[in-house]
C-alpha cells in the first residue's frame, strides 16, 4: 500500500480502536466483538510494520512497548496526593458533616458527591496537550515513582484523551488521579497460576495491583490483569493564549473525566446529609461482595471546588473529604491443623492453618489463636468449623467456634513441650508460652534482626523479614551481630540479591553502624522498651552503659518506668546470654552517647510545668516527635503510658488503646484541634 493510502488507513483504524477502547473501558458497552477488534488491530499492526516511519508513541499498539528498566525515577507530583482522614464510627461522620457546616456557615448549602473508596494503588497521569506524559506511583504523596511505561501497560489508561466540547476540551497540561486496581475473578487466576509455577501467591488485590506497578519490565506488567478508575483532576493548566477551563463541581469534573475516555466508577452517587451518607453506605456494604472489585469503605467529598478551597487542606488530609469505612469481615471456614509459631521475643503464639476463604478481596489461609489460655476458652480444635474475621481489616483471627452436633470432634490441642524452631524446654509467663533461648533461637534470631534493622532502630534499608530468614537459613547469620560481617561476595551467590543489590545492604549496615542511643536501645528489642521509653531513658541515663548498670529502684525513678519495666529491663540486661551478644554489637556498633536531660530553668517555670502528657495516633499538622518536645520545652514530660498521674492524653488518627484507658482513668483527652489550642494559650503557634 502506497504511503499516502497508508497514512490515511492508519489513522482511521487507530481512531475506530481508540473508539472501541473507550466503549469497553470506560463506557461498559462495546459496539464489537473481540474478533472484529482483534481484526482491526492486527490490521493496523501490519501497516505499522510496513511503514515505521507512520509509527507514533499514541498508537494503541504501543502499550507496552518500554524495555526493562533498572530503577525507577522519583517524580514531583504536579499536586500533593493526599491522604484521608477516616474512620469507620458514624459518630465520626457526624462530626465531619458538623465541621464542613461551620467552616462554610448557614448561608452555604452543603452538596456531597459519594463515591465507593477503591483499595488499590493510588496513581497520577499527567497529560499534555492530550498526551499521556507520565504515570507515577502515590509515594509520600508529594512525590512517587515514575512508572510511566507500566501505566502505558493498563487498557484502561487512555494514551491520547478523547476531545470534546464544552468542559471536554482538555487544557494543555491535566494531572489526574486515579486508582489501579485488580479485578476479584482475574486476581483469582492470577494466584491459581503462581501456586501452579509453584510460586508465592498474592496475599490481596491490592498488593498484587502495587506489586505490577512497579515490575522493573512493563511486559510483565502488562500481563497482570490491572484496571484504573479516575476520580479527580487535581491539577490543570491552559496554554498561553488558549481558551479557559472550567469545572465548579466534583460531579462535573468525573463526567468530563469520563468525556476524555477515562473509566469512572459507576457506583459514584450525590448527597446532602449524614442520612444520604449512611443509606449510601449500607447500599455498598451490602454490593460489597458482588461487585467484582474490593472496597473499604465510601469516601465523601464537598462537591463544590470554590467551598473546597475555603475549607483547605491539613498537611496529610483535606478538610473537605472522609473516608467512611467498613466494619472488619467475619467469614467461615474450616481448621485443618494448629501450629506454634515463634515470634521475635520469644512468645510462641498458636496459628491456625484453614482452609483458604476470601475476607474482603483476601485469601485467608491462617489466623491466629492468641496464646494457649485463647484455644482453651474458645476451645478451638484441628477440624472444627469456625469464624473469621481480619481486625481492622490486615490480620485474620479466629472469632468463635461453630458448634456441629452430628460431627465427631478433634483431639484438644496441646502447646509443645520444646521450642519448634531450637528445640529448648518452652516456659509459661502469665498466659503465654515462652522459648526462653532468646538470641540463639533461629526463629526468634530472624526477628531480632527485622526488628534491629527497622525504621525506628538502625534503619537499615533492604534488610526485611525475607532476607532474614535467608541469611539464618543459609548460616551466613548465626549470631546477631554476625549481621554487620555481611559482605557483597556471599550475598550474591543467594536467591534475589544481585552485585548492586548486596552492595547497596553492605553499604547500608556500614551507615547504621553509627547510629544514637535512643535507636539501639529500642533495635535491641527490649521488652516493654518502645520508641518512646527508649528516648527517656536515653535522656536519663546519658550512655548505655550506666543504663546498663542502673537497678530496678533506679529505673522506677525515672518518670513511666514502673515496677515490670523495670524487673523486664534489668533482666534483659542481667541475663548472660543477652549480655554476650550487647558486647558483640558494641564491638561492631557505634553508639553516640546522650547528654543527659536536665529541665531547663526556662521549662521549669513553663506553661506546663508538672503536667504529664501521653500521645496516641499520628497527628497531621505536627510531627508527633515534635508534639512531644514542645511540650517537654514548656516544662511537661511526655511519657509513653497512661496512669492517673496522666493529665492529658492526645489522641490521633488510627489512635490504640491509651484513648480507651484514658477514659477508664477518668483522665483528659485532646484531639489534634484542641491540643493546637492548648499550644496557641501557652504561645506557640503552629
Amino acid at each position: 500500500m502506497e504511503r499516502k493510502r497508508a497514512a490515511e488507513r492508519i489513522g482511521k483504524l487507530r481512531e475506530a480502536i481508540r473508539h472501541h477502547d473507550y466503549l469497553y473501558y470506560a463506557k461498559d458497552a462495546p459496539e464489537v466483538s473481540d474478533e472484529e477488534y482483534d481484526r482491526l488491530f492486527r490490521e493496523l499492526v501490519a501497516l505499522e510494520e510496513e511503514h515505521p516511519d507512520l509509527l507514533s508513541p499514541d498508537s494503541p499498539t504501543q502499550r507496552v512497548a518500554g524495555q526493562p528498566v533498572t530503577s525507577f525515577p522519583t517524580v514531583e507530583h504536579l499536586a500533593p496526593l493526599l491522604s484521608l482522614d477516616s474512620d469507620r464510627e458514624e459518630a465520626a461522620l457526624v462530626r465531619f458533616d458538623e465541621r464542613v457546616r461551620k467552616g462554610l456557615g448557614p448561608e452555604i448549602p452543603v452538596a456531597y458527591v459519594l463515591e465507593p473508596k477503591l483499595d488499590g494503588a493510588s496513581v497520577e497521569l499527567v497529560y499534555e496537550d492530550g498526551l499521556l506524559l507520565r504515570g507515577s506511583t502515590r509515594g509520600d504523596g508529594r512525590r512517587g515513582e515514575g512508572v510511566t511505561e507500566n501505566i502505558r501497560t493498563i487498557p484502561a489508561v487512555p494514551l491520547r484523551l478523547r476531545e470534546g466540547g464544552g468542559t471536554a476540551a482538555y487544557p494543555h497540561v491535566v494531572a489526574i488521579r486515579g486508582e489501579v486496581i485488580m479485578h476479584s475473578g482475574p486476581f483469582d487466576k492470577l494466584n491459581e497460576r503462581l501456586m501452579a509455577e509453584g510460586r508465592e501467591p498474592f496475599a490481596n488485590p491490592r498488593n498484587a495491583a502495587a506489586g505490577a506497578l512497579r515490575q522493573l519490565d512493563p511486559q510483565l506488567t502488562a500481563s497482570r490483569p490491572l484496571d484504573l478508575y479516575a476520580y479527580d483532576l487535581i491539577h490543570h493548566e491552559v496554554a498561553e493564549g488558549g481558551d479557559g477551563f472550567e469545572v465548579a463541581t466534583q460531579w462535573e469534573v468525573l463526567q468530563t473525566l469520563a468525556l476524555w475516555g477515562l473509566r469512572v466508577n459507576p457506583l459514584v452517587r450525590r448527597g446532602a446529609s449524614v442520612a444520604d451518607i449512611l443509606a449510601y453506605h449500607r447500599e455498598m456494604e451490602e454490593k460489597r461482595d458482588d461487585l467484582g472489585f474490593e472496597i473499604d469503605g465510601i469516601v465523601i467529598k464537598l462537591d463544590n471546588l470554590a467551598d473546597r478551597e475555603r475549607l483547605g487542606w491539613t498537611s496529610r488530609h483535606p478538610r473537605w473529604a472522609f473516608a467512611f469505612k467498613f466494619p472488619p469481615r467475619k467469614e467461615v471456614t474450616r481448621i485443618l491443623s494448629i501450629v506454634p509459631s515463634v515470634g521475635r521475643t520469644g512468645v510462641v503464639t498458636p496459628v491456625a492453618l484453614m482452609l483458604p476463604v476470601e475476607i474482603g478481596g483476601v485469601t485467608v489461609s491462617r489466623a491466629t489463636l492468641h496464646n494457649r489460655e485463647e484455644v482453651v476458652r474458645k476451645d478451638v480444635r484441628e477440624g472444627d468449623r469456625v469464624r473469621v474475621q481480619r481486625a481492622g481489616d490486615v490480620i485474620p483471627q479466629v472469632i468463635e467456634r461453630i458448634d456441629e452436633p452430628d460431627r465427631e470432634r478433634g483431639p484438644v490441642w496441646q502447646m509443645p513441650a520444646t521450642c519448634p524452631s531450637c528445640g529448648t524446654p518452652l516456659g509459661e509467663r502469665g498466659p503465654f508460652t515462652v522459648c526462653p533461648n532468646g538470641f540463639n533461637c533461629p526463629a526468634q534470631l530472624v526477628g531480632r534482626i527485622v526488628h534491629l534493622a527497622s525504621r525506628d532502630a538502625l534503619d537499615v534499608e533492604g534488610l526485611g523479614e525475607e532476607s532474614a530468614k535467608l541469611f539464618v537459613a543459609e548460616g551466613l547469620v548465626k549470631r546477631l551481630p554476625d549481621v554487620f560481617d555481611l559482605r557483597p561476595e556471599p550475598l550474591v551467590r543467594l536467591e534475589g540479591f544481585a552485585e548492586k543489590s548486596a552492595g547497596k545492604l553492605v553499604e547500608n549496615l556500614e551507615k547504621a553502624s553509627h547510629t544514637t542511643l535512643p535507636r539501639f536501645l529500642y533495635g535491641l528489642g527490649i521488652p516493654e522498651v518502645g520508641v518512646a521509653v527508649a528516648r527517656d531513658l536515653a535522656r536519663h541515663f546519658g550512655s548505655f552503659q550506666r543504663l546498663r548498670e542502673a537497678d530496678e529502684a533506679t529505673l522506677q525513678e525515672l518518670s513511666g518506668v514502673g515496677p515490670r519495666m523495670a524487673e523486664q529491663i534489668t533482666t534483659f540486661f542481667g541475663d548472660p546470654g543477652n549480655a554476650q551478644v550487647v558486647d558483640d554489637l558494641l564491638k561492631k556498633i557505634e553508639v553516640a552517647e546522650t547528654a543527659p536531660a536536665a529541665p531547663t530553668k526556662a521549662a521549669a517555670a513553663g506553661p506546663f510545668a508538672g503536667k504529664k502528657f501521653v500521645f496516641t495516633g499520628g497527628l497531621s499538622r505536627i510531627a508527633r516527635r515534635k508534639a512531644q518536645e514542645l511540650v517537654e520545652s514548656l516544662g511537661a514530660r511526655a511519657t509513653s503510658s497512661v496512669s492517673k498521674g496522666t493529665d492529658y492524653v492526645v489522641v490521633g488518627e488510627d489512635a490504640g488503646s491509651k484513648a480507651e484507658d484514658a477514659q477508664k482513668l477518668g483522665v483528659k483527652t485532646l484531639d489534634e484541634d484542641a491540643f493546637l489550642a492548648l499550644l496557641k494559650e501557652a504561645g506557640i503557634e503552629v
